[in-house]
């Protein structure tokens, strides 16, 4: 019986591994409320052993010189083409929490929740640790 507990235990602890680095690497946003497809974040877990996302290309516009403007601190007129929006997320049970997530247009950041959904990558920002005021952004491939 003590056998079929550690396997047990051994397959959840591999399948939200699996599940964490499905979520690494590049996610084409997209806006909730328009549709359009907006740039590139690239998610990738740093040297600290947290989770960040910055984004990598820009899609809607054809200036690529556009600055974080809104952004406040040492973010302020940064380059949104490299600009760090995930920050210190950790892995827990196949998800990345606990960080926060930037909007450029903003400035401001959130508490952020990430996930998988149906081969979608589901961006939850809120105002609140628990994540009840906030909306969803599902990104793609």
């Amino acid at each position: 019986m003590r056998k079929i507990g550690i396997l047990a235990l051994l397959f959840i602890v591999l399948s939200a591994h699996a599940q964490i680095s499905s979520i690494l690497g590049d996610w084409k946003t997209v806006d909730d409320k328009t549709g359009e497809k907006r740039s590139v974040v690239t998610i990738y877990k740093g040297s600290d052993g947290l989770y960040y996302g910055k984004i990598s290309k820009m899609l809607m516009y054809t200036d690529l010189d556009l600055k974080c403007d809104q952004c406040k601190d040492e973010d302020h007129n940064k380059p949104i083409v490299g600009l760090v929006i995930i920050r210190g997320m950790k892995a827990e049970n196949g998800e990345l929490v606990g960080g926060k997530v930037l909007d450029p247009e903003s400035g401001k950041f959130y508490y952020g929740k990430i996930y998988l959904k149906n081969g979608k990558l589901v961006l939850r920002g809120s105002l609140d640790k628990l994540g009840f005021l906030g909306r969803n952004q599902e990104w793609i491939r």
